[in-house]
């Protein structure tokens, strides 16, 4: 722990004991009011935390897909966040892309590219790429395939990032590869 995260835990404790103080105090010698009363704050409490770390996976769950409509585009809805999420399969596995246009190439995080069968230890880092974060290191790789639908497309060059990411990153080398980029409103069109 760091100390602001000891720094929270010492309010938040001191929050508690206020509080639990508050209640002993306005109900002395009502104990079995006062153990209900506890009970449902340590469940609301439980309820919160329970759903604070769970908040990403409901998202996630909740989160729209992109679909492929019938002339052939793919349509990925804007997230809450302004973001485009496209879910693709990599080799065979799905990996989530935020479509990034301000990203030159695919940029895999080092998790998902040994889930598509790239071996981080096994990749030579020896380009270099500027992000919002600073400048990180970064493989040149290959997968076999990218499978976005019907949209198939084989030995795709990738670059895999040696830095912390929040996800993968599907840049314009990818992008390039439709006929037509469309943000209408709330959804992004790519069409072959």
């Amino acid at each position: 722990m760091d100390t602001g995260q000891i720094a929270r835990l010492a309010y938040l404790l001191l929050l508690a004991l206020a509080v639990g103080g508050y209640f002993f105090a306005q109900n002395r010698g009502q104990w079995p009011k006062l153990a209900q009363q506890f009970a449902v704050w340590v469940l609301i409490f439980v309820g919160v935390i329970a759903g604070y770390g769970l908040w990403g996976d409901i998202q996630r769950q909740l989160r729209p897909a992109q679909v492929m409509l019938q002339d052939g585009t793919i349509e990925v809805p804007r997230m809450a966040d302004g973001h485009f999420y496209l879910a693709a399969l990599v080799n065979g596995e799905k990996v989530d892309f935020v479509v990034d246009t301000g990203a030159s190439d695919i940029v895999l995080t080092r998790e998902d590219a040994a889930r598509v069968g790239l071996d981080p230890a096994d990749l030579a880092f020896t380009g270099i790429a500027g992000t919002a974060n600073g400048t990180v290191r970064t493989a040149p790789a290959r997968v076999d395939e990218i499978r976005i639908g019907a949209v198939v497309d084989r030995n795709v060059p990738v670059s895999v990032n040696s830095g912390e990411m929040d996800g993968s990153l599907l840049g314009m080398s990818y992008l390039r590869r439709f006929s037509r980029i469309e943000i209408a409103g709330d959804r992004l069109l790519l069409k072959r």
